[in-house]
């Protein structure tokens, strides 16, 4: 494999399949469209301002090259400023709008930012403030008009002859051994560890993924983009669109997502599982609206699409009811998303079975995947082609990369995507990868000696006070299959028993509770009734069969309000932040083993 430079995109798709809509995005209501030979010239023209500020890779080692950080939504603007910092040899910090102050004065500072990329007043007002503790920081440009803030296109217009000149032999000079990027993770715990990427580390992962999934180029096609474009998933997703001639288009916010879908009818996208889980969430809101006959329907299709084996064939009986239901019920699924959707990747965290078997019977293809930031990120994805997926894994690992299970059953991989270290963090590095190993933290096995499944986290595996140890996701992911749980948290180490935190979907538990006439007031009120109570304790007794003796929670609490990103009990990726939710309600852990 010949490894290219990430903006090396530009020149690709100019000379493949140039796009008159390679990035597109609502701007005052409109969907503006930006062409392949419009982006490379504002590519160009920004990465001459840049230079012309000062802005440099320097001898292009990781410490010497100019830091330049960005904090914003998904937008055209996000990949221009990317590509023209990597084309001045500089790295980008990519940063999320939600993270707190604290974090971002820490990363800001150990960085040492030269400049920052806000994309509005809010985000311009959060960094001014953090300015004068930041003293690497020369100037915060905006992506939107903020009054007494340096607009972006202010950089463009520095750009003159000389310094377009310049920009041709700099590009030329960038080795793709260096950093493209340095993103920090906060993970689950602790101080953020900025994971260094180089332009070789993310290009191979793009090339291994398009070769394995397969993405083939495919011109004229396009996706919706909404999950945050500096976590390393979607971006290096955004770069295999950009070298398969596939067109962007920017959701404009994660509330606006069903209208965009119907607007724009993509070819795909890239999601969570938490979204997922409230795409169907809404579905079955719908469906528990109608009435008579076609609620009937609806329930039958649901409950047929449960039963769906990708790898085993129902038979000629089911297949037909199956057909049927395609046509009288999920063709309507399938129109919500646009009606042309081929492809859904999900990752970051691990998918329902359930999801996975209804959605795919439904004829809308999910396909998991898994890899952490430190792999650029993919290890493993479920094939498109035929036998290439099997749900409840995360699919095979992808050409070109090497994976291992430690005696532990830890996940190891080996291969060019493996990160260059944790900047400023030798100690760490060293302690993730070991001879050329990348140490991932999370525990697998293999299934038909072909897919990984993800069992659990390393660190997260706990030992109750009787010595038994429990991999609570697995508990977790079996419960959310209850349409009453919207979330859950297993807690027990060091103690007698497993206990649980619930968090009810309360639009499920509040129709139930008008079907069977209680009154309630608040959601306070709602937990504590006996008659909840009781559903709650029947619910978990009906799970538990599915799990070992002394995996079954005993003992619940249940919680009046959803765990959010704002909220601080979620990360950004919506993965559960163990650590703050023990933390924030050890009342209710307490009560259970009181």
């Amino acid at each position: 494999m010949i490894t290219k430079r990430l903006f090396d995109c530009l020149e690709h798709q100019l000379q493949h399949f140039p796009r008159p809509d390679m990035l597109v995005a609502k701007e005052q209501g409109q969907w503006v469209k930006y062409s392949t030979q419009q982006v490379s010239d504002i590519a160009n023209r920004f990465t001459a301002g840049l230079l012309q500020l000062g802005v440099s890779g320097n001898d292009m080692t990781p410490e010497s090259s100019d830091k330049i950080a960005i904090i914003s939504n998904n937008r055209p603007e996000w990949i221009f400023a990317d590509l023209a910092v990597q084309q001045t040899g500089a790295i980008l910090v990519p940063l999320y709008p939600t993270t707190n102050p604290i974090e971002l004065e820490f990363i800001l500072n150990n960085a040492a930012v030269t400049y920052i990329f806000v994309s509005n007043q809010e985000m311009y007002e959060k960094i001014k403030d953090l300015w004068p503790r930041v003293p690497s920081l020369k100037a915060i440009y905006t992506f939107d008009p903020v009054d007494g803030a340096p607009h972006w296109t202010a950089i463009i217009q520095m750009a003159d002859e000389a310094s377009l000149e310049k920009v041709a032999v700099v590009k030329r000079s960038i080795p793709t051994s260096h950093l493209a990027t340095i993103i920090y993770t906060s993970g689950t715990t602790g101080t953020p560890k900025g994971v260094m990427l180089s332009h070789r580390n993310i290009y191979s992962n793009v090339q291994l993924s398009k070769e394995s999934f397969p993405f083939r180029d495919a011109p004229g096609s396009k996706v919706l983009s909404f999950l945050p474009l500096n976590h390393i998933f979607e971006k290096t997703c955004s770069y295999i669109y950009l070298f398969s001639g596939i067109s962007i288009y920017y959701a404009e916010s994660l509330e606006s997502i069903g209208d965009n879908l119907r607007e724009v009818s993509p070819d795909g996208f890239t999601t969570v599982p938490r979204l997922l889980e409230k795409v169907f969430e809404r579905i079955m809101a719908k469906g528990n609206e109608l009435s008579g006959i076609k609620r009937k329907l609806f329930y039958w299709a649901v409950d047929l699409a449960e039963k769906y084996d990708n790898k085993i064939s129902g038979g000629p009986w089911y297949n037909l009811q199956l057909t049927i239901a395609n046509k009288l019920i999920f063709s309507k699924w399938r129109e919500a998303l646009g009606g042309k959707v081929s492809f859904v990747i999900t990752g970051g965290a691990a998918c329902q079975v359930k999801l996975l078997r209804i959605f795919n019977a439904a004829k809308v293809p999910v396909y998991e995947g898994y890899g952490p930031t430190e792999n650029s990120p993919v290890i493993c994805v479920n094939r498109q082609e035929a036998g290439g997926t099997m749900f409840g894994t995360v699919g095979p690992p992808i050409n070109g990369v090497e994976v291992k299970l430690e005696e532990d059953g830890e996940i190891c991989v080996s291969g060019p995507s493996v990160m260059e270290g944790y900047y400023k963090r030798p100690d760490l590095t060293a302690e993730a990868v070991i001879d050329g190993w990348l140490h991932t933290g999370d525990i697998g096995v293999w299934v038909e000696n072909k897919y990984l499944k993800i069992t659990d986290r390393k660190k997260e595996l706990f030992k109750t006070s009787g010595g038994k140890y429990v991999a609570p996701q697995p508990i977790e992911n079996k419960f959310k299959e209850s349409p009453f749980i919207e979330q859950i948290m297993i807690v027990g180490a060091e103690r007698k028993f497993v206990g649980a935190l619930i968090v009810p979907s309360f639009s499920a538990l509040k129709e139930w509770m008008h079907e069977k006439e209680i009154n309630f007031t608040t959601n306070e009120d709602v937990i504590h009734h006996p008659r909840v109570l009781e559903l709650y304790k029947e619910l978990v007794e009906s799970f538990n069969k599915f799990f070992n003796h002394v995996e079954q929670i005993k003992k619940f609490e249940l919680l009046s309000h959803e765990w959010t990103i704002d909220t601080g009990e979620m990360t950004p990726k919506m993965s559960l932040k163990r650590k703050v939710v023990m933390e924030k309600f050890k009342d209710a852990i307490e009560r259970i083993y009181a």
